[in-house]
C-alpha cells in the first residue's frame, strides 16, 4: 500500500516533476505535442500514438493518443478514426475552426471537450480517454473512450439482508452514482466532483440534497478534503481516516456501507455521502452512535420486529463489552454476590488451573480474536474448518488439560456471539472489552463502574462534523427516540432534516422516509 512519502528527496523530485507538467504548454505542431507527451509519459509502452491525415482541401496531420488497456477499441476505430479518415472536403476550413468542425460534425461521441491544460490531458489519457491533436491548433480534443472491465452489480457481502434490495455498490464510479440517482429522482440531489491523491488522482464525489444537508457541514467537508496530502487513495478508508473527528477514538465518526438504499435513506435525512472511485464502500457523514444499532431490514419489516431486533443488538453490545469484566469482578472480588451453588461449581471447575481469572479471560479473548481473524482471511471452505478446530478441539483440550476452566469458555463464547450482532463495531468492542476487563480486575465492580462512566464521558465528548455523537441517545423527546432504541411505525414517524443547525427554521414534516 502507498503511504505518505517519508523520503524528502523523493518528495522534492515528485513535486518538481508535477510542477513541470503543470507549467508545460501545448504547441501548434502535432510533432512537438507528441514529443512533449513522450517526455511526460516516458517508458510506457501501453501508450499508443496513432498518426493519420484528414483530407480537408489539403491533408491535415492529426494524432490520436490513448492507453491500450483502458480505452475501448471499438469506440476508437468506429467512432473516431473511421469518421475522421473518411472526411474528404474540397472546401478549406480555417485552422482555428477545425476542433469545432470535428466535434460537431465528424466524431461520434457523447462527451468531447476542448482542453489546453497538459496536466488535464495526461490525466484523461491515463483514465482511458482518447486525446486528439490537430496540426496547427494549440488545443486538443478529449474524447470519452473508456472501456475497462468492471464487476457487475451483485448482493453486498458485508451487509446481507433477508428482505430488501439485493443491489450493492461496485468498484465502478459511474455505476455507483446511477444506483443513488435511481432511488432519489430529485433535481436537488447534487454531486460535486474532485480528485484526491498526488499520484493516483482518484476521483471522488460528495453527494447531498441541496436545502436538506447542512451547508456548514458541506463546507467543512470540502475544507478537510482540500487539506489531504497523500500520494495515493486506493479505498475510501484512506479518506475516512484522514478527515474524521477525534482521530484517537476507537469509535467511527464517519459511516460506510455497500448498500445504495442505506445511502439514499441517509441522504434524505440530511447526511452527505462520499463516493470514491475503485471501491464499493460509500462513506456517510455525520455518523452518530445510534447508527451502530440500525440495520436496513429494520425499515422493511414490521416496526414491532424491527424494534425487537434493535433491542437484541443493544443487548449484544452490553453482553460483549461487560460479561468478561463482570465475571472477573464477581469471581475475584465479590464472591458474596454469586449464588452459593454457582460459586461452588465455578470453584470446582477452576481447581488445578494455574492462571488467575483475569489472565484466563485475556488468553481466551485473545485466542477468540485470532480464530475470528483466521476465519476471515482464509478461503471460505478452509475458514469454517479453522473455526471448528479452534472452537471445539482446542477449547475442549484446554479444559481437559486444566489450562483454563470451563466457565471462562462459556463466557468467551457468549461474548463472541454478542459481538457478532454488531459487525460494524467489532474494533471498538474489542478495545472496550479489554479496558473494562482490566479495570474490573483491579477494583472489582467499582472498577467496572468507573470504566463505564469514563466510556460515557468519552462518548458524550465526541462530535461528528459538529454534531454530538450521542444525538438521539440522550433525550426522551418523541422526535428523537422514534428511531433510536425503537423503530416507530411509519404512520407515527416524523421525518425531517436532523442535522440542521436551526431546527426552528425547518419544521419537521410528517411522512418521509427514515433510515
Amino acid at each position: 500500500m502507498f503511504e505518505f512519502s517519508n523520503n524528502k528527496n523523493s518528495n522534492k523530485r515528485n513535486d518538481t516533476e508535477q510542477q513541470k507538467i503543470s507549467t508545460a504548454q501545448l504547441y501548434t505542431s502535432v510533432d512537438e505535442n507528441i514529443s512533449l507527451l513522450n517526455r511526460i509519459l516516458s517508458k510506457n509502452p501501453t501508450i499508443h500514438f496513432r498518426t493519420f491525415e484528414v483530407q480537408i482541401a489539403c491533408p491535415i496531420k492529426c494524432c490520436m493518443i490513448f492507453l491500450d488497456e483502458m480505452a475501448n477499441r471499438k469506440v476508437l476505430n468506429e467512432n473516431i478514426l473511421e469518421p475522421l479518415m473518411h472526411v474528404n472536403l474540397n472546401t478549406p476550413i480555417p485552422t482555428n475552426e477545425l476542433p469545432d468542425f470535428f466535434l460537431n460534425k465528424v466524431i461520434i461521441s457523447h462527451n468531447i471537450e476542448k482542453v489546453t491544460d497538459v496536466d488535464e490531458l495526461v490525466g484523461a489519457i491515463l483514465y482511458g480517454d482518447a486525446v486528439l491533436f490537430i496540426n496547427g491548433v494549440k488545443e486538443a480534443l478529449v474524447i470519452d473512450s473508456k472501456g475497462w472491465e468492471a464487476r457487475s452489480i451483485s448482493q453486498p457481502l458485508s451487509e446481507s439482508a433477508v428482505r430488501g434490495p439485493r443491489e450493492g455498490f461496485t468498484e465502478s464510479f459511474k455505476v455507483n452514482i446511477s444506483l443513488i440517482r435511481r432511488r432519489i429522482r430529485n433535481p436537488e440531489l447534487k454531486f460535486e466532483f474532485t480528485t484526491v491523491g498526488a499520484k493516483t488522482k482518484t476521483q471522488i464525489a460528495i453527494c447531498y440534497i441541496e436545502g436538506t444537508a447542512n451547508e456548514k457541514i458541506i463546507n467543512e467537508l470540502k475544507k478537510r478534503l482540500n487539506t489531504i496530502k497523500i500520494d495515493g487513495i486506493l479505498e475510501s478508508g484512506y479518506i475516512e481516516e484522514l478527515i474524521k473527528d477525534n482521530k484517537g477514538s476507537p469509535f467511527k465518526t464517519i459511516g460506510n456501507t455497500e448498500r445504495p438504499d442505506v445511502v439514499a435513506g441517509k441522504i434524505l435525512e440530511g447526511r452527505i455521502a462520499i463516493l470514491c472511485d475503485g471501491t464499493p464502500f460509500v462513506l456517510t457523514l455525520p455518523y452518530i452512535f445510534v447508527e451502530y444499532f440500525q440495520a436496513s431490514e429494520d425499515y422493511y419489516n414490521s416496526f414491532i420486529y424491527g424494534t425487537f431486533n434493535r433491542m437484541i443488538r443493544i443487548l449484544g453490545f452490553l453482553i460483549s463489552t461487560s460479561i468478561p469484566a463482570i465475571y472477573v469482578a464477581l469471581v475475584t472480588f465479590h464472591h458474596e454476590m454469586i449464588p452459593t451453588q454457582l460459586f461452588l461449581s465455578i470453584t470446582a471447575a477452576r481447581e488445578g488451573v494455574p492462571f488467575p481469572t483475569v489472565v484466563e479471560a485475556l488468553i481466551m479473548l485473545f485466542v477468540f480474536e485470532v480464530i475470528r481473524e483466521a476465519g476471515i482471511r482464509m478461503p471460505s471452505a478452509i475458514g469454517q474448518a479453522v473455526s471448528i478446530v479452534g472452537a471445539l478441539v482446542l477449547g475442549d483440550a484446554a479444559v481437559a488439560a486444566r489450562f483454563i476452566s470451563a466457565p471462562i469458555v462459556i463466557v468467551t463464547a457468549i461474548t463472541g456471539i454478542g459481538s457478532f450482532l454488531l459487525p460494524k463495531m467489532l474494533g471498538p468492542l474489542v478495545i472496550i472489552r479489554i479496558l473494562l476487563l482490566i479495570s474490573s480486575s483491579i477494583l472489582g465492580m467499582y472498577g467496572y463502574i468507573f470504566g463505564v462512566i469514563i466510556l460515557f464521558i468519552h462518548l458524550m465528548s465526541i462530535e461528528s462534523f459538529g454534531i454530538p455523537y450521542m444525538t438521539n441517545c440522550n433525550s426522551f423527546s418523541k422526535y428523537e427516540i422514534q428511531d433510536s432504541a425503537i423503530r416507530a411505525p411509519w404512520w407515527s414517524m416524523y421525518y425531517g432534516p436532523i442535522f440542521l443547525s436551526d431546527k426552528t427554521k425547518n419544521p419537521i414534516q410528517k411522512g418521509g422516509r427514515k433510515r
